[in-house]
């Protein structure tokens, strides 16, 4: 790529779409699929409140945009893959239902393959992950490992022998919504209890935000200008700065998912785990002290063994995956 215009061999390359449909953003880009190489990419933030069809209008924009910026043309592009957060019929290309989105029974194959005329692919946004780490990031080579991705909710995707587990339903790895608490906190998916309501980047925003209410005291309010948002760097900052809240908040979500972690490695028993997503790859702390936990509260053998990663491929895990959702 030059200039952000795709350079033409004599050898016409293959490429594919790949987008992250997440609760915060959608990221849409172009993969060479010769080399998982990304050619150029679109952010967009989702604004789920705004509704579904909000969501699919700035998906379809996203996937023009992205043609636009590199040149490709629709002869060019072989499959769209989409990544979406949430319970997906992979056959269909429906998503059954995303609480983090909220979007029920959207049938988005349908819609994108209407307006482009191109294969379109759907999986789950970790499942993605895992696809796009296992070929090109810090799962590749490792047959038997997890994935773990800490946003808007907390999910997960188990691959065995080099394959994706989806489970009878299509539904596995759903590791957000395993039961911590029986009479806890509220979650989207409308059970009580659930570790993504303990510990995702959202349950941390919502600690903060709620003891800040209250009249709690944190140097986080230097960043909260102008109407914004809790970020990653932010809590990034404000632990450097050795605030006490925003400390305390993020040490009570590492607890509960270095739990959920040691509950994966009892259980499943794999050789790595591999955890991403922005509060994985900003806030260091609270990578370090999860997998720490997460190893002291595992049974002695597979403790022992487990290996923990980052994700390699930082924002584009899920794009370049979703680039290769037809293979998988």
């Amino acid at each position: 790529m030059y200039g952000g215009i795709l350079c033409y061999n004599t050898y016409m390359k293959k490429y594919s779409i790949g987008i992250d449909l997440g609760g915060t953003k959608i990221l849409t880009a172009l993969i060479d699929k010769n080399n998982g190489e990304v050619a150029g990419f679109v952010k967009k933030k989702t604004k789920k409140e705004k509704g579904p069809e909000n969501i699919v209008r700035k998906m379809l924009d996203s996937i023009t945009e992205v043609m636009a910026e590199t040149g490709a043309g629709l002869s060019d592009i072989s499959s769209i893959g989409i990544a979406a957060a949430g319970q997906i019929d992979r056959n269909n290309g429906v998503i059954i239902g995303a609480p983090n989105l909220e979007c029920y029974d959207l049938n988005l194959r349908q819609i994108v393959q209407s307006e482009f005329d191109i294969p379109v692919f759907l999986g789950n946004d970790v499942e993605a992950a895992a696809i796009g780490e296992m070929k090109f990031g810090a799962a590749k080579g490792v047959k038997d490992f997890v994935c773990v991705f800490v946003g808007t909710g907390v999910g997960a995707c188990i691959v065995k022998d080099g394959k994706v587990i989806r489970g009878a339903t299509g539904t596995a790895g759903e590791i957000g919504h395993i039961i911590v608490d029986l009479n806890g906190r509220p979650c989207a998916c409308g059970a009580h209890g659930c570790l993504e309501a303990y510990a995702s980047r959202s349950a941390i925003e919502k600690r903060i935000e709620g003891a800040l209410k209250k009249g709690r005291h944190s140097v986080i309010l230097d960043y909260l200008t102008d109407g914004k948002s809790i970020t990653s760097n932010m809590i990034r900052k404000s632990i450097e700065r050795e605030d006490e809240l925003v400390t305390h908040c993020v040490d009570e979500a590492s607890a509960y998912l270095s739990g959920g972690l040691a509950s994966i490695i009892n259980f499943i028993n794999p050789e790595l785990i591999v955890l991403g997503g922005g509060l994985i790859e900003a806030v260091d702390y609270f990578y370090r002290k999860t997998i720490k936990n997460a190893r002291l509260k595992s049974l002695p053998v597979p403790a022992v063994k487990i290996e923990f990663k980052k994700a390699a491929l930082g924002d584009f895990s899920g794009v370049i995956g979703a680039a290769y959702l037809e293979e998988c």
